[in-house]
């Protein structure tokens, strides 16, 4: 078994991987970005390499046979090698040019990103930014993005993370639902309005929870989990809704309301591999982000 995957493409490895770990090719294609169909493939390509199935195929998704559970530790092993070897190999680099990833939440990737990457791309034009808006945690140790901005503390070992500050969250509503509705001006007046929240997301009930206000996910008439569309949802006039202050003070066709109410704040954390840390070309677009968001925070 010691050199069981000598001759083995490495895609294929990370695909076994991947599958074994999530338990379905829809949830590897998820964490991976591969499609179903290649990642079917792959596993079909390592089962036929080694001449033994992996998997037991299941009507939910794969579980490993005894085969696939005896080799899955070396695979994870060789998959944690490659990524100390990747981390090291790019701490080397020291130019200011090449590509840096920065992942950070599909909101603040639509509204408060385009400006602060184009002044970065202004200072260092020879550092090309790949921005990946997800709501997901991308994994920074194996190189999915080079940057992350986080809502909530990392707590992934071999991260250099930095608290920026936090944003100040406020209702808003629409000028033309609250001309069609009114203007709730107590806690007394919400039975009578109209609320936008979160699907399956339990985040604003668990905060309204914790200031004493109860809640279900009933009492939202309309729900959406992705928060750009979310915000355009109470933009569009579907309801009141939670936004950053600054997001929402700074469009004109939406007003403040309950400002009484005190909201839960956002905080806002920066992280990188530290290995990634010490590449110029990382460290200069994590100094620019990091000189960029902070007056954005506790504004």
């Amino acid at each position: 078994m010691d050199n069981l995957f000598e001759n083995l493409d490495w895609a294929l490895i990370q695909a076994f991987v991947a599958v074994a770990e999530t338990g379905s090719l829809s949830a590897a294609a998820r964490q991976t970005g591969h499609s179903q169909p290649t990642l079917g493939r792959q596993i079909k390509l390592i089962e036929a390499a080694l001449g033994s199935s992996l998997f037991t195929r299941q009507p939910r998704g794969l579980q490993l046979n005894d085969v696939g559970a005896k080799i899955l530790p070396m695979a994870q092993e060789m998959r944690e090698a490659y990524r100390k070897f990747s981390l090291i190999a790019a701490g080397q680099s020291q130019s200011l040019k090449g590509v840096v990833r920065i992942t950070a939440s599909v909101l603040f990737s639509h509204y408060t990103l385009p400006p602060i990457i184009a002044h970065i791309r202004q200072q260092e034009p020879k550092i090309d930014i790949e921005l990946a808006p997800s709501d997901t945690t991308e994994n920074l140790l194996f190189r999915e993005a080079d940057i992350a901005i986080r809502m909530y503390r990392p707590t992934q070992e071999d991260l250099i993370a930095r608290k920026l500050g936090e944003l100040k969250t406020a209702l808003f509503a629409s000028n033309d639902y609250l001309a069609r509705r009114g203007e709730p001006k107590s806690f007394e007046d919400m039975p009578n309005h109209d609320f936008v929240g979160f699907d399956r997301e339990t985040l604003i009930i668990d905060g309204m929870k914790a200031l004493g206000i109860p809640a279900t996910r009933s009492d939202f008439s309309v729900r959406c989990d992705q928060q750009a569309i979310y915000w355009e949802l109470v933009r569009a006039g579907c309801g009141i809704g939670i936004a950053q202050l600054k997001l929402g003070r700074g469009d004109q066709n939406m007003t403040q309301v309950l400002p009484q109410i005190p909201m839960a704040n956002l905080p806002v954390w920066l992280a990188a591999p530290e290995a990634l840390r010490i590449t110029p070309r990382i460290r200069r677009v994590y100094d620019l982000l990091a000189e960029a968001i902070m007056p954005i925070c506790d504004a």
